[in-house]
């Protein structure tokens, strides 16, 4: 892998990641259409590494406080209950742990067939105009005032299950399924940002161990380069999204999904 791919690669996991624009889907079609080299595990561990230190840059209190509140609480269960109702950071993290609930059956029972949708770069590209149409029907859903539950939370997670599959947004999908729930747009994008650092922390876990079983010819350089544009352009991302929320113009990011989308169905064959 040359020092530019990976330049380019991880500012395109980077941005992609937090942009509700689908990483896997550019990813997929980056390598199709441009011919670039992915770099295999190696290289995706060092880029989600740059991903998750993006999210805790920017999060670092609000993780902190997270953390502290589950520790505390973790050798008293009895007490889980009032915790739920007077801590708001318990709170996120009992919503969190629903989330990854439908998302981890989905990747028990789906693994196979959705790793399988990663070497279809039509199929991704028709992915993308669903993103596009998620964006769009968040206009139905002019001013969303309400707060996470449970169930919502749940909702929430089966939307991240479904952007497993390259094309769709995970950030996209996840702040979408809120707002439709008359989540209030901040709360959303906070609680999709947070609720992915466990999913990448695990997903770079199983990369990791994957790894250890490989051998592959990757120079350092690229690897540096690669994690620092990932984790850089990542800052930029979810900031730039956060703004973009609350302004109430996630439509914008649909015009540039549909624009992909259909180019990448009709040079693709």
């Amino acid at each position: 892998m040359s020092w530019w791919e990976a330049l380019i690669l991880g500012l395109l996991q980077g941005l992609t990641e937090f942009l509700p624009v689908s990483s896997s889907g550019h990813l997929v079609l980056g390598q199709y259409v441009l011919g670039l080299n992915p770099g295999g595990v190696t290289f995706e561990v060092f880029v989600h590494f740059g991903t998750v230190l993006s999210i805790l840059t920017v999060y670092w209190r609000r993780v902190g406080v997270i953390v502290g509140e589950v520790w505390k609480a973790l050798p008293c269960p009895a007490d889980w209950p009032v915790r739920y109702r007077t801590r708001d950071a318990f709170r996120l993290a009992v919503w969190i742990v629903i989330t990854m609930i439908p998302t981890g059956l989905v990747y028990v029972l789906l693994g196979d067939w959705i790793e399988q949708t990663f070497e279809a770069p039509r199929f991704a590209a028709g992915m993308l105009l669903v993103t596009g149409v998620l964006l769009v029907l968040t206009r139905l859903r002019r001013h969303p005032d309400g707060d996470l539950s449970p169930l919502k939370a749940l909702v929430v997670g089966m939307a991240q299950s479904a952007a497993m599959l390259p094309g769709i947004s995970r950030s996209g999908a996840t702040i979408c399924a809120a707002i439709y729930q008359n989540v209030r747009p901040e709360r959303a994008a906070d609680f999709s940002f947070l609720m992915l650092l466990p999913v990448v922390l695990g997903a770079t876990l199983l990369k990791g161990i994957e790894l250890l079983h490989t051998r592959e010819a990757i120079g350092m350089l690229p690897l540096i380069i690669g994690t620092l544009a990932a984790y850089i352009s990542g800052v930029a991302a979810i900031k730039v999204l956060l703004q973009v929320v609350r302004r109430g113009q996630l439509v914008y990011f649909a015009y540039y999904c549909f624009v992909v989308g259909l180019l990448g169905l009709w040079l693709i064959r």
